[in-house]
């Protein structure tokens, strides 16, 4: 197929078995590993897990990646939309919550084919926010909770940190979209049923960035209209360079909380520092593929 799902819009043909352009992935899905995942929001993950299917490639470039092995190398094994179906099939019998595609824009097409038959449990879209609002008008109806990170207003941080200048706009609009699909957020014994998350992962030296951010979610939603997530997960990957070498420090996270705090956003989550520790990245090694 010649691909314009993501808003790099790069025309790339892409194969059952070879892909170009930004993602560098074929059109069938790729997966590195499906499994309960324990380490969402606890409005995604319960008590039971996220059923997370892990996805290959993806549309933005950020240099802070703690899943390069999946992004930038582009790991893992190619599955048919039938395979994909009975992987969330398993995942829903060994109790998972819901099911959560993580970075899965490359392969909209053949998940909404995956999705055509309603799952009996929510179906989470896992993004770095960088979305056509095109592609997520074609999942209408099939995506239930909407789980994007908002991770700049500043555009030279997004061009610098992600190859992505035009990140903020494209992700505005992208989550307003999220929004006219999913409505207010829907909880039933503190389990999303529908609604949007917004994550921030606070990046070193971008307390001003974080606090944009924060204001632009203040401005577009009501209290209580969607979640918001601060996330203190940071953590520097190798061949880190310049403020990207050290971890966000407890000076930032607090003014960034209290920042929170005072623009009146207290439905979500605050996440503990000690979050920032690379075990909470999954190993991709195939499991449940």
């Amino acid at each position: 197929m010649i691909c314009n799902l993501c808003p790099r819009r790069c025309g790339a043909l892409r194969t059952d078995t070879e892909g170009e352009g930004f993602c560098g992935m074929p059109s069938v899905p790729v997966i590195a590993r499906a499994g309960l995942h324990y380490w969402e929001e606890p409005c995604i993950s319960g008590s039971r897990g996220s059923g997370a299917v892990f996805f290959s490639g993806c549309v933005l470039g950020c240099v802070f990646c703690q899943n390069g092995k999946i992004s930038r190398e582009r790991w893992g094994k190619a599955v048919s939309v039938a395979r994909l179906r009975e992987i969330f099939q398993e995942l829903i019998a060994q109790g998972a919550h819901n099911i959560n595609l993580v970075s899965p824009t490359p392969y909209a097409l053949a998940i909404r084919e995956a999705l055509e038959e309603p799952l009996p449990v929510p179906v989470v879209w896992n993004t770095g926010g960088y979305e056509r609002v095109e592609t997520l008008r074609s999942l209408e109806g099939r995506v239930q909770v909407w789980l994007p990170d908002l991770k700049y207003a500043d555009s030279a941080l997004a061009a610098k940190y992600s190859g992505a200048a035009d990140y903020f706009e494209v992700a505005a609009a992208a989550i307003r979209e999220m929004f006219r699909q999913s409505g207010p957020c829907v909880l039933e014994d503190g389990l999303l049923r529908r609604g949007v998350v917004i994550r921030h992962l606070l990046l070193p030296g971008a307390l001003e960035n974080a606090k944009a951010v924060m204001d632009w979610v203040a401005r577009t939603f009501r209290p209580g209209e969607v979640l918001f997530s601060l996330m203190a997960q940071y953590t520097p990957q190798p061949g880190a360079e310049g403020l990207l070498k050290r971890r966000v420090t407890g000076g930032e996270y607090r003014a960034a909380m209290a920042y929170l705090e005072n623009l009146g956003i207290s439905a979500g989550y605050c996440q503990d520092a000690s979050s920032a520790r690379a075990e909470y990245t999954p190993a991709f090694d195939l499991t449940g593929v």
